[in-house]
């Protein structure tokens, strides 16, 4: 017997575009497999989540753009449809915002975490989260927001480099303008002609004190605050792979005990009144041993199947269990587990894990979504071989035949200092 309650159904709900997020796959089997009809609103053209046997069926997206009552206006006629109150789970930071802002509109329809209206915005706002932790005295590394172009070059001369530079509201990104949510900035020009485009760009840019990656050093925790406000369920993972290496999203994530920052994330949503699903992403700086809070994302992260405890219990079934009143399992950790996403840590996948693990796209009781992905990747990896411009072959410097023999292969030898500032 299921321990959720399986007369209430799920709505899965993601704006992005991206067909490669698991975390939407991962939110379907988690509460499919425990019984939970499950409706998806997403774009399905071509989605491997669309071929789970766990979706009980799929929705159109709100169109790219779309404003927070536009996506309130959506997940409405999709209720109607169902016609009796469903959990509402939002994947990514434009749905969690759009349902925050519109939360009294939306809860005759669906259970709802009783959050303030603004705060998932104010959280996943990156300026804003800034300020946040400079009130709540949460380690951040040191920000700034220029107001001019001139300051954008002040503040690169004043952080040094390198200096991270972010939009604050990623969200807002028009997709096609080449504009990444996070760049690494090596010269005040080009932190000057980012700058440049913030009207395009839809929000503020921030500069931001750069703390190198490393092994050991970026961290991540996810939990779910209950309705009395304990967080419940999660816990702390160590990125192991990163894609793309060094500042991309976790490829491969272990979960690593770290008392520390539970009771950052404890303290972090208590203060702030937060309820519901977070994930929470920290850097750990090697030269004052702490570990700085780098992002607030209000609603499950795509690797939130890593923190499967002993009783099944992961983020999105709590946020189940809890909105319909369910008690909660208290299930034993499984530390040491690991997750794998393996189109983009294909070894790893390969590779035995004595404490467990698991895969974002393959599953034995699920197959079809795995074998999609495949297809669909080796598309995609096919396009951008063939976007990408031929080399340059570059004939070596002719020498001079009048030249002696030992001429020819005279020269410097370069040091390992030079070899690397060519690379």
């Amino acid at each position: 017997m299921s321990l959720l309650d399986t007369r209430v159904p799920a709505v899965v709900l993601r704006i992005d575009r991206n067909p490669f997020h698991h975390g939407t796959l991962g939110a379907v089997r988690s509460l499919g497999r425990a019984g939970v009809e499950v409706h998806v609103v997403a774009d399905s053209a071509g989605s491997p989540v669309s071929r789970s046997r766990f979706v009980h069926r799929m929705h159109s997206p709100p169109p790219l753009g779309a404003s927070p009552r536009e996506i309130a206006d959506v997940l409405r006629r999709v209720a109607a449809r169902i016609a009796r109150p469903a959990v509402l789970v939002p994947m990514d930071d434009a749905g969690a915002i759009a349902v925050g802002r519109d939360r009294e509109a939306l809860a005759p329809f669906f259970l709802l975490p009783d959050v303030s209206g603004e705060l998932p915005e104010r959280v996943a706002d990156k300026a804003e989260l800034a300020a946040v932790c400079a009130s709540l005295v949460i380690p951040h590394p040191v920000t700034l927001v220029p107001d001019g172009p001139a300051q954008a070059v002040a503040a690169v001369r004043r952080l040094g480099l390198p200096v991270v530079a972010k939009w604050s509201r990623p969200w807002l990104l028009p997709s096609g303008s080449g504009l990444r949510s996070t760049t690494v900035v090596t010269c005040g020009q080009q932190a000057l002609q980012l700058y440049l485009r913030t009207e395009e760009a839809g929000s503020r840019l921030l500069l931001q004190q750069w703390l190198p990656p490393g092994p050991g050093r970026d961290w991540f925790v996810h939990g779910y605050a209950d309705r009395s406000g304990v967080v419940r369920a999660g816990g702390a993972g160590l990125k192991r792979q990163a894609w793309p290496r060094g500042a991309g999203l976790t490829a491969v994530g272990c979960w690593t005990p770290n008392p520390q920052l539970r009771e950052l994330a404890e303290r972090l949503t208590r203060e702030l009144g937060y309820r519901g699903v977070f994930d929470l992403d920290f850097r750990h700086c090697a030269t004052t041993g702490r570990y700085h809070l780098l992002d607030f994302n209000p609603r499950p992260g795509a690797q939130f199947r890593l923190f499967s405890d002993a009783a099944g219990l992961d983020v999105v079934r709590a946020l189940h269990l809890d909105l319909t009143r369910r008690p909660l399992p208290a299930g034993a950790p499984r530390e040491g587990r690991v997750f794998v996403v393996e189109n983009y840590a294909p070894l790893a996948a390969l590779r035995p894990v004595p404490a467990g693990r698991e895969l974002a796209w393959q599953a034995a009781d699920d197959p079809a979504p795995g074998r999609a992905m495949w297809a669909l990747w080796s598309r995609h990896v096919f396009r951008r071989l063939r976007r990408r411009p031929p080399a340059v072959a570059v004939a070596p410097p002719s020498v001079p035949p009048s030249l002696p023999p030992a001429r020819r292969n005279a020269g410097p030898t370069p040091t390992d200092n030079e070899k690397a500032s060519s690379r």
